[in-house]
């Protein structure tokens, strides 16, 4: 009996460390978190080097998972379901989650680094007080083209409707991005809540997408880079990037303005770790670490004191810096608030056509 005793222990202990393994790889529930800081981010964003020295130098571990769009961010965390500390909306997206509750108010004694943004980034009109969120990094979406193909210029959307290049153009699978980029065309602001003016952007987008090969928002880059694609709806950085791999890639921002964007850092309501969260967060904007995040990303960073840091030829790479007389030109996204039906029901229409 006694040997029955024993190995039910055993069994029983070893089915426990099954259950401590299978939870390592996700977010725990709150009752079992110590010192664990769940991180939900881009799934480019992640430095292991960045991540590791502050785990060593807080005696902590952060899990990190990844999303791939503002909405994917959304919905997992309006699930209820996920444990996560820190997260990085965009600019719009930390509006409308501010809005929602789904976001805990920041304590600035905690986060001195914000005191180091960017002018253009204070006062913002989605978070002008930096209550719940803080830029992190920012830049602009235009088009990334290979100019052994596309050996004039983009200077405008239109080229992405361009039939010379069917089946080698690609545009960013997000949804207001699309539908921004499309409205601008249209001369309307691409943060328009007029139904009428999003079902002619739908139109067009219909016509449009023939023409396109992929709707990616993570390898667009490595597009170009193949030959794939000549011509992309892009983010700035992954092109300066590409330029890095293949000389003849080339950034163009549209005489329409184009849109400007920032990834916000921002702790959820529902962590048990805020004030870990916070420092991370502080951790992040430092200057040292912000700088080696920009020059890994080549994306601009929030840090006013970065710029200058960073080699002559990243920052005067209008894919990272866009010029400052197209600053004044560009468009924030906003949160459309009701409207967002109307942009919701256009991409899944266009997205199934």
């Amino acid at each position: 009996m006694s040997h029955l005793i024993s190995l039910y222990v055993v069994l029983l202990a070893l089915l426990v460390a099954g259950g401590c393994s299978e939870s390592s790889t996700s977010p725990e529930s709150p009752s079992s978190r110590h010192s664990t800081l769940y991180y939900f981010t881009w799934s480019d964003y992640v430095d292991p080097g960045v991540v590791a020295k502050f785990e060593a130098t807080r005696g902590v571990r952060v899990v990190i998972d990844t999303f791939s769009s503002n909405e994917e961010l959304l919905a997992k965390v309006q699930s209820g379901m996920t444990g996560y500390d820190v997260v990085v909306p965009s600019d719009f997206m930390a509006g409308i989650m501010g809005r929602l509750g789904l976001l805990a108010e920041l304590d600035p004694a905690k986060i001195p680094h914000v005191q180091d943004l960017e002018p253009h980034l204070r006062q913002l009109s989605f978070d002008p007080t930096n209550r719940f969120a803080i830029p992190y990094l920012w830049g602009t979406v235009g088009m990334g083209y290979n100019a052994d193909v596309v050996t004039e210029p983009p200077t405008s959307w239109e080229a992405l409707w361009d039939p010379k290049f069917s089946g080698r153009i690609s545009l960013l699978n997000d949804e207001r991005e699309v539908f921004g980029m499309a409205l601008q065309t249209l001369g309307y602001s691409l943060n328009s809540v007029d139904p009428q003016a999003i079902q002619q952007a739908k139109h067009k987008l219909m016509r449009q997408k023939p023409l396109v090969k992929a709707y990616t928002s993570e390898q667009f880059d490595q597009l170009l880079v193949a030959g794939e694609v000549v011509l992309a709806h892009a983010w700035g950085g992954p092109i300066a990037r590409a330029m890095r791999e293949h000389p003849s890639i080339r950034y163009a921002l549209p005489q329409e303005g184009g849109m400007m964007w920032t990834d916000c850092l921002a702790v959820l309501a529902s962590s048990r770790q805020q004030a870990l969260a916070m420092d991370f967060i502080n951790y992040l904007l430092d200057e040292d670490v912000a700088l080696a995040t920009s020059q890994r990303l080549l994306f601009a960073s929030a840090n006013r004191h970065v710029r200058d840091r960073l080699p002559a030829d990243i920052r005067t790479n209008t894919a990272v810096y866009p010029p400052s007389d197209m600053l004044a030109r560009m468009e924030w996204l906003e949160d459309v608030q009701e409207a967002i039906r109307y942009y919701d029901r256009a991409w899944t229409e266009l997205k199934v056509h």
